[in-house]
Formats: C-alpha cells, structure tokens, sequence
C-alpha cells in the first residue's frame, strides 16, 4: 500500500467516526461521553489529524494550540494512537511529523504530550523523534 492520506480535522462530525481507533489507548471512554466531550473540546481549539488508507482510519491523534506562560504558543498532543495492525509501519512517525509541521505553521515555540509512566513504546518513539522528559504531570481525582 502507498503513503497514507493525512486529514486535518477541525469538526466534531469528522472526529467521531474515530472513537474506536482512541480507545486503543484509552479504554473507557464510551462512545456517549466522547461525543459529549468533543463540542466543548473543539471549542477551545482541539483539533484532530488522521491518517486514512483506503479509506479506512488507521491512525489518528488530538492536539491542542494554546498559549502558557513558560513557553508562549505551543501544541499539545492529545491521544496519539496508531491502529495495533499499523504499529511499526511509518504511520506514527509521519503523523508526528504532521503535528510538528502544523505547531510550525501556527508559530509554535514547542510541542508537548504526557506519556503514561508505564508506555515505555511510547517513551522510546518519542524520545526517537527529538521529545525529552521535562516534568511530572500529577493527577487528584476529584
């Protein structure tokens, strides 16, 4: 098979055929609750970009533009998952690839993710791709 085809999707329309390919990552998100979320979510500039061969969604990842005070205008990824039957075939790295041009496009000064401790794949592709760890992100369930 060629290249795949990348789409920027900026509509919750576009975004919601998806919700299967992300609970590869994340579980237990239903379907009613990503829909519910997705409004509210491209509201304040979420964005997705999806990697499409023959017509099927084979990777897909979230991100966000936003502005801290410690680093100006960044993007932040959000839920990058390639489809377990794509791993290791290029995908993941041109979807990044992908995000990094677009954190460019939009004069970015950084890109950011949070990994989960325990995805050391995940650690590995993003070290390999120029990321290094910077900070704990700490979690309290409310």
């Amino acid at each position: 098979s060629g290249t795949p085809e990348l789409r920027k999707l900026t509509t919750v329309a576009d975004m919601l055929p998806h919700w299967r390919l992300i609970t590869q990552l994340t579980a237990g998100l239903t379907e009613q609750a990503y829909a519910r979320m997705l409004p509210e979510m491209v509201a304040h500039n979420y964005f997705q970009v999806a990697a499409f061969e023959s017509g099927e969604c084979i990777a897909v990842s979230g991100y966000w533009i936003g502005h801290k005070l410690y680093c100006g205008k960044y993007l932040e990824i959000d839920n990058f998952v390639v489809d377990e039957a794509h791993r290791s075939s290029g995908v993941g790295s041109l979807l990044l690839e992908w995000l990094e041009a677009e954190a460019k496009r939009e004069g970015c000064a950084l890109m950011m993710l949070d990994a989960y401790v325990e995805n050391f794949k995940a650690h590995r592709f993003y070290y390999r791709h120029g990321f290094h760890a910077r900070g704990f992100h700490y979690l309290k369930r409310l």
